[in-house]
């Protein structure tokens, strides 16, 4: 893949990921302004995934059929003007508009990167690209706690979403002015989207089912860090913040490394083989350590675990959408958005749940409950075939 696409790509994740991290950051200030219970937040945060999940597969369509660089544009420009939206919020009912409108915005964004990946990059590369441009969302959102932070210090909470929501649209106008489609024009006409044998693939299905619980565990990341550690966890504002960011400089970091042991193992043992052992060894790992961190008393080497735990989800991450474009290349777009649709359903009940299990049980059973659901993710994999088939050998390396 050309550096230029790779490096617009990163820049775009990580605009993304601080635009959705904005309202995590603004959480505790929002909530008192307004009067917003626990519950009442978490349903804010998940409107952006039940309207960025619903959307998710059209997204995934619009990129097999119009190019990436259509559909991306108008990905960054329509959740730019959404995040700026929501600085007008006078209460529940227009954040939460505002919310929605921002998951319609974003959700052709990934399955677009999938789509371009699958275009540009040859197969053994394609994991470790996937982690490059993924890890950018570390960096969105390792910049947004201090950055925010200090936005709402300076200028209120409003200002933050609406500075996000503007560098969002001058992104969109980086990517229409200086990126390209397909390397091959007949490539970039795709054809009609097999949609039967796209909702009934067995390999497809079960690796949506395996994002759909991954995706619970990691939204509670999230959507609940900033809080925990503030609230829950009684950190000062500044130590909340160092920790919030050092918690996704992790994953800014270790992503990548997801991508390359996945491809290395690839050539060791076969893609089959290599994809699997990634995704789920990781996944694995990082429910273990998320499990001590949760039940670690000091606070400080709780946050370091937890930080260490959330890398290591991210490096299975990764593995589940290079696996896309194993089983269903030339559909990617789709394919991707079929998969991230399910994971966001997954992830939408996170706010939610979590939540409601911490006001009964109290918030280590609700961090031990996502680590359970992210199981469900390792099972997955044990049934998952990513030898190339027929449709992604389609695909131009």
């Amino acid at each position: 893949m050309p550096t230029r696409i790779i490096v617009m790509l990163f820049g775009m994740v990580v605009i993304s990921y601080f635009d959705r991290t904005v309202l995590s950051i603004a959480a505790p200030t929002v909530m008192k302004e307004f009067g917003f219970s626990e519950q009442q937040m978490g349903w804010i945060m998940s409107a952006f995934l039940w309207s960025y999940a619903s959307m998710m597969i059209p997204g995934g369509r619009l990129s097999d059929k119009l190019g990436t660089r259509r559909t991306l544009t108008g990905a960054l420009a329509g959740s730019g003007v959404f995040t700026a939206l929501a600085a007008l919020g006078g209460g529940f009912a227009t954040l939460f508009a505002a919310r929605v409108g921002f998951g319609v915005g974003q959700a052709p964004l990934f399955p677009a990167v999938n789509k371009t990946n699958a275009i540009w990059s040859r197969p053994d590369q394609r994991a470790r690209v996937q982690g490059l441009v993924a890890s950018g969302a570390g960096l969105g959102s390792a910049l947004s706690p201090f950055a925010v932070t200090w936005i709402i210090a300076w200028s209120g909470w409003r200002a933050a979403f609406v500075l996000a929501g503007v560098v969002s649209i001058l992104s969109a106008w980086m990517w229409w002015t200086f990126a390209s489609d397909a390397p091959n024009a007949q490539y970039a006409q795709a054809k009609p989207a097999p949609w039967r044998t796209l909702l009934t693939n067995r390999n497809l299905l079960l690796l949506t089912l395996g994002f759909t619980a991954l995706d619970y565990y990691e939204y509670i990341f999230f959507y609940w860090v900033f809080y925990y550690f503030g609230e829950i966890r009684k950190m000062s504002a500044n130590d909340t913040a160092m920790y919030a960011t050092i918690f996704f400089l992790t994953w800014l970091v270790m992503t990548p490394f997801g991508g390359w042991t996945a491809d290395f193992l690839s050539k060791k043992w076969g893609r089959k083989a290599g994809l699997r052992a990634a995704a789920m060894g990781f996944l694995i790992a990082s429910a273990i350590v998320m499990v001590i961190g949760t039940g670690t008393q000091d606070s400080k080497t709780a946050a370091v675990l937890m930080s260490l735990a959330f890398g290591l989800c991210s490096c299975s991450d990764v593995n589940f959408w290079a696996s896309t474009i194993e089983v269903m290349g030339d559909q990617a777009g789709a394919a991707g958005g079929i998969m991230n649709a399910g994971g966001n359903f997954g992830g939408a009940l996170a706010p939610v749940c979590t939540t409601l299990i911490a006001a009964s049980y109290g918030w280590t059973s609700g961090l031990y409950f996502g680590c359970a659901i992210a199981m469900i993710g390792v099972v997955v994999w044990l049934f998952i075939d990513t030898k190339t088939n027929d449709h992604a050998s389609a695909t131009l390396h």
